[in-house]
């Protein structure tokens, strides 16, 4: 066996996730997760993991005790170990030189100096976490600079391709494995045993191997080209805003063209996640330090444009509630970054709620996987206010998104969750279709409107036409916006961050509505709908105290929207 034992140091986003999908796919292999969080792996050993993931419960459950172990022993792991994956943190520096922008390598630091003490034999040292150029050759000189007689180091770099949401999947069916390592004999052997492991599931065509600069690079390089393709098409919605065009449309148009592709088109309040503008700054202080100030600046307006959305989306929402918002309740839907996961690192949302609560406002705020805890840690976070005890006043967590709606003035879109969006007829035509509904994280035999299918079908209720990449039968529960819509004050305002609703429908109910990238025009019977309605409540501004949820009027009919 080439390859018997397997350390991760870091029981995170990336390192929990990878190692659980590799000790199903080598039974044969022990892989021990080890961090010095005593909570967290007390939590990968309990029935409720530390991140949601798609699938991923499954996985640990199968693996857990068998050949897969987390631990807080990290001498004994690194020393049984003959691979180890650093797969910490690297988050942007908040001090020092490079602050905002360079990425801060501590952990990474950490990690190398525990291997140089702890180790008692020759080990291969494998970079998992997102890194600058040249942090293995940083990596090594720790490594050697506190070596032992007989113990030699090999370094590898295999960046993660993950996307949260879509994790498990991407693990068991990556498009490439890359592995970076250096152009020596005794670094091409440690490549092949690494290839070695991935070859128990990947097909050898699929693995990438280059040097070590490259792969670093690369990853980099990956997540600043997606990043811009998303402020892409963000730049446009607002010229589509203003000219009357649709940027789905426009963004169908360009995708087909097949030198494009129609991924990451589609236009949003913003990018988020812990990587894309970790990576993007990252990339300009590297250019700024190789003296490539044009470069820098290239990459930076991809950061500068994802600002600007957030920041034009929630001038929006001001600016339809007649330009003030103070003491106005708001709801919240979605917090997390993307749906289907419960990660707010870089969430759109935070911004939309910071300009929203300084402007006065009161909010309910739904995500059906954040936990309410991380809510409050992101809302009250030194960056995001100087008066927590004021957002704590202002903000309320439901666990119910009709509570969360009820006696509010507006909606506000932040998550592309499922049950936001899949309608009556969706719900109709997937109860009709054998599914398990029972198990939410099965991910074999995945249906052909899966996220890995290039054929997504359609709704052709809703008006947007927004492909569904989970299985209607996932999310059998979708919200109903007539019964909404009647416990709102009026008149009800929609402002929808992810262009995923069906706004025609919701115009019919009688909702005002906004989007990103669509200059929707307000149909002029809902003034005379509210007018001929006796349960429509007026607008008097005395009903809102600024203290908590108002009393709703009544829910309205159960059909779905």
């Amino acid at each position: 066996m080439v390859i018997s034992k397997i350390c991760c140091i870091g029981a995170g986003y990336v390192g929990g996730p990878t190692c659980s999908v590799m000790a199903l796919k080598c039974p044969d292999i022990q892989i021990t997760v080890v961090d010095r969080s005593t909570e967290r792996i007390a939590q990968w050993n309990s029935d409720k993991l530390p991140i949601y993931e798609p699938g991923l419960d499954e996985v640990v459950r199968q693996c857990r005790n068998r050949n897969l172990f987390f631990s807080t022993d990290i001498e004994k792991a690194i020393q049984e170990a003959e691979l180890i994956f650093i797969s910490v943190n690297t988050p942007t520096k908040t001090y020092g030189n490079g602050r905002g922008r360079a990425a801060d390598l501590k952990y990474v630091e950490g990690c190398a100096r525990m291997i140089a003490e702890m180790s008692q034999n020759s080990k291969i040292v494998v970079e998992k976490s997102t890194v600058p150029v040249r942090a293995a050759e940083s990596i090594m000189h720790i490594l050697k600079a506190n070596h032992k007689p007989g113990v030699k180091y090999d370094i590898l770099s295999n960046p993660e391709f993950l996307a949260e949401g879509t994790a498990v999947e991407d693990l068991l069916k990556p498009d490439r494995v890359l592995i970076g390592g250096e152009q020596t004999p005794e670094g091409q052997a440690a490549i092949e045993k690494l290839c070695w492991v991935y070859e128990h599931w990947i097909p050898k065509k699929n693995i990438i191997t280059t040097n070590t600069w490259s792969s670093e690079l690369s990853k980099l390089a990956a997540n600043a080209f997606l990043a811009q393709r998303i402020s892409s098409i963000n730049s446009l919605s607002a010229v589509c805003e203003a000219t009357g065009a649709d940027v789905s449309e426009v963004a169908r148009a360009v995708g087909l063209d097949s030198r494009i592709g129609p991924k990451f088109l589609q236009a949003s309040v913003g990018f988020g996640g812990s990587c894309f503008q970790k990576d993007i700054l990252n990339l300009v202080y590297i250019c700024e330090g190789l003296n490539l100030p044009e470069v820098a600046a290239y990459w930076q307006q991809v950061i500068d444009m994802n600002d600007y959305q957030k920041t034009r989306f929630s001038q929006k929402i001001i600016e339809c509630l007649f330009n003030t918002v103070t003491d106005k309740r708001i709801s919240i839907l979605g917090f997390a970054f993307k749906k289907n996961t419960g990660d707010t690192r870089e969430t759109p949302a935070i911004a939309v709620c910071r300009t929203l609560l300084d402007e006065g406002a009161q909010l309910n705020i739904y995500d059906p996987k954040v936990e309410p805890e991380q809510i409050l840690a992101d809302l009250t976070h030194p960056k995001v206010t100087e008066s927590p005890e004021h957002v704590k006043r202002a903000v309320q967590i439901f666990a119910d998104p009709y509570d969360a709606v009820r006696g509010t003035h507006a909606l506000v879109v932040c998550t592309e969750w499922d049950e936001f969006v899949v309608c009556h007829h969706c719900r109709r035509h997937a109860a009709s279709k054998p599914t398990d509904h029972h198990n939410p994280n099965h991910h074999h035999n995945l249906p052909p409107h899966h996220p890995s299918s290039n054929h997504e079908p359609r709704c052709p209720v809703v008006s947007n036409s927004v492909p569904f990449a989970v299985p209607f039968a996932f999310f059998p529960q979708s919200l109903n916006y007539e019964r909404i819509y009647a416990s709102m004050m009026k008149p009800a305002y929609i402002f929808d961050g992810r262009k995923i609703l069906p706004h025609e429908r919701l115009q019919k109910i009688g909702f005002h509505v906004q989007t990103i990238g669509k200059r929707l025009l307000q149909q002029s019977h809902q003034q005379q709908q509210q007018q001929q309605d006796p349960s429509v409540r007026p607008y008097p501004s005395h009903q809102t105290n600024g203290h908590g949820p108002l009393p709703a009027n009544g829910d309205g009919p159960s059909a779905q929207a």
